[in-house]
């Protein structure tokens, strides 16, 4: 999945799990996901996020997250 070229530098994306990863929901809010797999540049450090991970933080701030614990 990972291992593709960072699209702002000449970097490679790698796995990392990481601790804590915040999102700024729209509504002004944050949403902090624990022990979750990004995709780090080892370059510049840029992150990418899978889609199932946005979407579970989309889930989380739109309230339907409720079922997801």
């Amino acid at each position: 999945m990972y291992g593709y070229r960072c699209e702002y530098c000449e970097g490679t994306v790698r796995p990392r799990t990481v601790e804590r990863e915040s999102f700024k929901h729209k509504d002004g809010f944050i949403i902090i996901l624990e022990d979750v797999a990004v995709g780090v540049c080892d370059r510049c450090g840029n992150r990418y996020y899978r889609a199932d991970i946005l979407h579970s933080a989309h889930d989380i701030g739109t309230a339907r997250g409720a079922s997801l614990q």
